[in-house]
Protein backbone atom coordinates (compact mmCIF):
# COMPACT_ATOMS: atom_id res chain seq x y z
CA UNK A 1 0.00 0.00 0.00
CA UNK A 2 2.86 2.23 0.97
CA UNK A 3 4.39 1.87 -2.08
CA UNK A 4 1.23 2.29 -4.59
CA UNK A 5 0.89 5.86 -2.70
CA UNK A 6 4.10 6.61 -2.91
CA UNK A 7 4.33 5.76 -7.01
CA UNK A 8 0.67 7.60 -6.80
CA UNK A 9 2.08 10.56 -5.71
CA UNK A 10 5.28 10.90 -8.13
CA UNK A 11 3.64 9.99 -11.22
CA UNK A 12 2.90 13.63 -12.19
CA UNK A 13 6.56 14.53 -11.04
CA UNK A 14 7.81 11.81 -13.66
CA UNK A 15 5.24 13.28 -16.40
CA UNK A 16 6.33 16.79 -15.93
CA UNK A 17 10.43 15.58 -16.47
CA UNK A 18 8.68 13.48 -19.96
CA UNK A 19 6.36 16.25 -21.24
CA UNK A 20 9.77 18.10 -22.79
CA UNK A 21 10.51 15.41 -24.38
CA UNK A 22 7.60 15.26 -26.75
CA UNK A 23 7.98 19.21 -27.26
CA UNK A 24 10.86 18.42 -30.13
CA UNK A 25 7.95 16.93 -32.13
CA UNK A 26 6.26 20.03 -31.93
CA UNK A 27 9.11 22.37 -32.55
CA UNK A 28 8.69 23.87 -36.18
CA UNK A 29 12.53 24.02 -36.29
CA UNK A 30 12.83 20.52 -34.83
CA UNK A 31 10.39 18.50 -37.43
CA UNK A 32 11.59 16.73 -40.46
CA UNK A 33 11.21 18.68 -43.48
CA UNK A 34 10.74 21.99 -42.64
CA UNK A 35 12.96 25.01 -42.96
CA UNK A 36 16.24 25.02 -40.92
CA UNK A 37 18.43 27.99 -40.10
CA UNK A 38 21.47 28.44 -42.17
CA UNK A 39 23.70 30.74 -43.28
CA UNK A 40 22.31 31.28 -46.78
CA UNK A 41 22.11 35.19 -46.46
CA UNK A 42 25.65 35.49 -45.55
CA UNK A 43 26.67 33.35 -48.96
CA UNK A 44 24.69 35.25 -50.93
CA UNK A 45 26.06 38.62 -49.88
CA UNK A 46 29.45 37.84 -50.23
CA UNK A 47 28.61 36.64 -54.09
CA UNK A 48 26.69 39.60 -54.77
CA UNK A 49 30.10 41.52 -53.52
CA UNK A 50 32.04 43.09 -55.93
CA UNK A 51 35.69 42.89 -53.87
CA UNK A 52 35.30 40.56 -50.51
CA UNK A 53 37.26 43.74 -49.23
CA UNK A 54 34.55 45.89 -49.32
CA UNK A 55 32.41 43.74 -46.03
CA UNK A 56 35.20 44.68 -43.75
CA UNK A 57 36.05 48.35 -44.93
CA UNK A 58 33.72 50.68 -47.64
CA UNK A 59 35.38 52.26 -50.40
CA UNK A 60 34.73 56.32 -51.40
CA UNK A 61 34.15 56.91 -55.37
CA UNK A 62 36.55 58.27 -57.85
CA UNK A 63 34.15 60.38 -60.13
CA UNK A 64 32.29 62.11 -57.11
CA UNK A 65 31.51 66.12 -56.93
CA UNK A 66 31.31 66.60 -53.44
CA UNK A 67 31.51 70.76 -53.48
CA UNK A 68 27.61 71.21 -53.59
CA UNK A 69 27.35 69.11 -50.57
CA UNK A 70 30.84 70.84 -48.93
CA UNK A 71 28.73 74.18 -50.07
CA UNK A 72 25.66 73.18 -47.90
CA UNK A 73 27.32 71.94 -45.04
CA UNK A 74 29.48 75.24 -44.92
CA UNK A 75 26.17 77.14 -45.54
CA UNK A 76 24.88 75.13 -42.19
CA UNK A 77 27.86 75.43 -39.93
CA UNK A 78 27.81 79.58 -41.45
CA UNK A 79 24.31 80.42 -40.16
CA UNK A 80 23.55 81.11 -43.85
CA UNK A 81 20.79 78.18 -44.44
CA UNK A 82 18.53 79.06 -48.17
CA UNK A 83 14.90 78.74 -47.80
CA UNK A 84 13.51 75.37 -49.50
CA UNK A 85 11.93 76.49 -52.95
CA UNK A 86 7.94 77.51 -52.82
CA UNK A 87 6.41 73.98 -55.17
CA UNK A 88 2.96 75.48 -55.09
CA UNK A 89 1.99 71.94 -54.39
CA UNK A 90 1.13 71.88 -50.76
CA UNK A 91 -1.00 74.48 -49.16
CA UNK A 92 0.39 72.66 -45.46
CA UNK A 93 2.25 75.45 -43.64
CA UNK A 94 4.23 75.67 -40.33
CA UNK A 95 2.64 76.27 -37.00
CA UNK A 96 2.39 79.87 -36.46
Amino acid sequence: MMAMNLIARRAPLLLLLLLPAACAELDPFQRAGVWRPTAANDANLRAMVERPDDLAEGRGETNAAGFGAAAAVDRLRNDRIRPLPDSGISTVGGAR
